[in-house]
């Protein structure tokens, strides 16, 4: 019998006795094991490389199916033309169909003309997700974006189960892995991404991924696991780049203690070798992530990435998630009329996420810890989660219903917490972006899914024991956490109505239209992140310019760059609807300059989702005419000139 902590079979653990990431003074302490549990190594020692490819395979597809499962609808709305109705899903199927353009007209997808027409926009901070766009690209020409976004999204909760495994190898047995897997890519806070976020959950990839990399580094310096770990973090940078800081984060805090030790202790070769691993990592993430960066500085320069610290300072304090709210139930138990095991959840931005680590994986990652205390790589995952969970709360620190500000200070004219970490965290230079406070609670999420792991594998093992009390015990615990782990697993889009995926009958003449003309819809804003401009834009537009493929007026972006605007507002026609749309009056001589404006924005059609009967009166005023109506829906056309 194994004591807690312990190896098994009196083999020792991958990675045991060494710190997390990288292992004790000898840089390939546990190595081989790691190896070899993680299905490398010599193909003989495996069984064949086929088989264990073969193995991989078999996992990935249950880890996939199993996303299916607890993602259900979704897997079927691309079947019937369905998308989450969501603004940010259309501004994902947009960027999907503008990259596979751009990509087949050998264009520049950071830059389009076909949002805020005429002015255009740069897209170097925007939810682009460029790499797997272009990854997608062939499905996209074929199918169109939103069977793209629908494959996206159907996979990647199964992907994000499967290289979490793969990082959960390096110091768990197959079973605590595969938990760790599930409860990482299957758990509420990351299926709710996926339905509404598609660039978060893509980008949460590269946390497991990014782990595996750098301990791999740690644990045996060289240029090709260096470059292994460039290419990692470069990839994170062309798929979302909230994401990516996150993760060089995550590598900084593997690799930086390392590397200390090795410049503090080591001479020579040795100290030589890691420093050339890093270089490496260094320069291909660098090469790999240049487009993108490329991209965010011509933004930058331009004075496209720049916004008031207030702006800044006061959209921090909306998304810090609380405590105990963040290791509550999950809101999912909702659906199986167990709402009063989540009653202590609660979220001040319920359209944003769902913040919580769930009681299963709370009380799992507990055990793990317990059962494995001896092991210094415990402690530091458990640093990885509690890390993730401060950060979470954000500048303010609330408690149950109650909003605390200890040691507070007012920082771009907004009180704020001296105490808590993001309000040091967004003062680093290139940190300030990082507005969404709640999402840095998937950092932890990562190191608490391991030490779940970590006490699954300890129930596995004591409930493969011969009959007796303790593995009666251990059974009973082990059916318990599975069945109430698969009760707050997933998400299933509750709260929001689907959109269709195509307006033939309202968007046919349009399409018919190959003038190249703008298609202006109502309401009218330039929306997004910051600043926000106009007026909320309706779900569907960008869905359906895909289809059509005119410029439209209106935009949804992460950023809405300030030139964008400056060159907007230039033109009396949206500087007047804008005006109109806030329930201010336009004077005869402004409507008179907006009409003429009008004619030489070659506005070809309004698309009148919901307007107000100010609005619909400008229209007349400057010059557009009703021409045909769809459900709900209006479409106006310049009147005869």
């Amino acid at each position: 019998m194994n004591r807690p902590g312990g190896s098994r079979g009196g083999q020792p653990e991958a990675g045991s006795g060494t710190l997390a990431p990288g292992g004790s003074g000898r840089p390939d302490a546990g190595q081989p094991e790691a190896a070899r549990r993680a299905g490398v190594g010599e193909p003989g020692a495996t069984g064949g490389w086929r088989r264990a490819a073969g193995r991989h395979l078999v996992l990935l597809a249950a880890y996939v199916a199993a996303g299916i499962a607890v993602t259900w609808p979704l897997v079927s709305y691309p079947f019937r033309g369905l998308l989450p109705g969501s603004r940010d899903v259309s501004s994902y199927v947009w960027a999907l169909w503008w990259v596979a353009r751009q990509v087949s007209h050998l264009g520049n997808p950071w830059l389009t003309t076909h949002m805020a027409a005429p002015a255009g926009m740069q897209l170097g901070f925007d939810t682009l997700i460029p790499l797997p766009a272009l990854l997608m690209t062939p499905v996209t020409l074929l199918f169109g974006p939103s069977a793209s976004f629908g494959l996206l999204a159907i996979l990647t909760p199964g992907l994000l189960c499967y290289v979490t495994y793969r990082a959960a190898r390096l110091w768990l047995g197959r079973w605590g892995a595969i938990a760790a897997g599930a409860l990482f890519g299957l758990s509420t806070m990351v299926t709710w991404q996926d339905w509404f976020h598609l660039n978060i959950s893509l980008g949460t990839l590269f946390l497991p991924m990014t782990l595996e990399a750098a301990v791999r580094l740690r644990r045996a310096p060289g240029w090709p696991r260096g470059i292994a770990c460039g290419l990692v973090l470069g990839a994170a940078v062309l798929t979302n780049q909230e994401s990516a800081v996150v993760a060089t984060l995550l590598a900084a805090a593997v690799l930086a203690p390392w590397l200390l030790a090795a410049l503090v202790r080591e001479r020579g070769t040795a100290a030589r070798r890691k420093l050339l691993a890093l270089l490496a990592a260094a320069v291909v993430a660098a090469v790999v992530a240049s487009p993108q960066l490329i991209a965010m500085a011509q933004q930058a320069a331009a004075g496209g990435a720049s916004a008031g610290g207030n702006a800044l300072a006061r959209t921090y304090l909306l998304y810090g998630q609380g405590i105990p709210a963040m290791f509550a139930g999950s809101p999912r138990l909702h659906q199986y009329h167990l709402g009063a095991l989540a009653a202590g959840y609660a979220y001040r931005e319920p359209l944003e996420g769902v913040v919580t680590f769930g009681v299963v994986l709370c009380a799992a990652a507990v055990l793990g810890l317990a059962v494995t205390w001896r092991r210094r790589s415990s402690w530091w995952l458990a640093l990885l989660w509690l890390a993730g969970a401060a950060l979470a709360l954000g500048p303010t620190l609330q408690i149950a219903s109650r909003q605390y500000v200890p040691l507070a200070t007012r920082w771009h004219g907004v009180l704020i917490s001296q105490l808590l970490p993001y309000s040091w965290l967004v003062r680093v230079p290139g940190m300030s972006a990082l507005r969404e406070a709640d999402r840095l609670a998937l950092l932890g999420l990562l190191g608490a899914a391991i030490l779940a792991g970590a006490g699954v594998e300890w129930l596995t093992r004591r409930a493969r024991q011969p009959a007796g009390r303790p593995a009666l015990a251990a059974r009973a615990v082990l059916a318990l956490v599975i069945i109430a782990g698969l009760a707050e697993a997933g998400w299933s889009g509750t709260g929001s109505r689907p959109m269709p995926t195509a307006t033939t009958r309202l968007d046919a003449p349009i399409a018919a239209d190959h003038s190249g003309s703008v298609v202006l819809d109502l309401p009218f804003g330039l929306r997004g992140g910051i600043p926000l401009v106009g007026s909320r834009i309706a779900l569907q537009p960008l869905v359906m310019a895909t289809a059509d493929g005119h410029p439209r007026a209106i935009s949804y972006s992460s950023w809405v760059p300030r030139p964008t605007i400056t060159r907007m507002l230039r033109h009396p026609f949206y500087d007047c609807l804008i005006a109109v749309q806030d329930g201010r009056s336009c004077g005869a001589a402004r409507i008179a300059a907006a009409a003429a404006d009008a004619r030489a924005l070659r506005i070809g059609w309004v698309v009148d989702w919901y307007s107000s009967s100010r609005v619909l009166s400008y229209l007349r005023e400057t010059g557009f005419r009703p021409d045909y109506r769809v459900g709900r829906v209006a479409v106006w056309r310049p009147g005869r000139r």
